[in-house]
């Protein structure tokens, strides 16, 4: 058996507010923006992508799954993803080489550190 993967799915309010700021964060494309479905990949043929779906209930506690990004500058990244609207996120993590956001629903994810030989 071979299993492709396809997507991650991600609950939302607001859909397509929300693929729309991760499409900007990441570079990505959009290739689903109809309202139940809002789906972003790297390039329209390249898996895996993000689906946003929406849900009728808020998020209420920290996600269970999360997406960690090593960029070439750290700090730089984080002040790009912040001025697009991210927050910064205590999650119990204390004093670390990487740096957890939110998204602008509050969805964790991690900004890494220089990667180590």
């Amino acid at each position: 058996m071979t299993l492709e993967w396809e997507q991650v799915i991600v609950d939302a309010a607001d859909p397509e507010a929300l693929g729309r700021w991760w499409a900007e964060a990441l570079g990505w494309a959009v290739v689903n923006d109809s309202p139940d479905e809002y789906e972003i990949r790297p390039t329209p043929e390249r898996l895996p992508g993000l689906l946003f779906v929406p849900v009728p209930e808020a998020k209420s506690v920290k996600n269970r799954l999360h997406l960690d990004f090593r960029p070439e500058d750290q700090r730089a990244e984080v002040e790009r993803l912040l001025s697009l609207g991210a927050r910064h996120a205590d999650v119990g993590q204390g004093e670390q080489p990487w740096v957890s956001l939110t998204d602008p629903e509050g969805n964790e994810f991690c900004v890494l550190g220089e990667r180590r030989p």
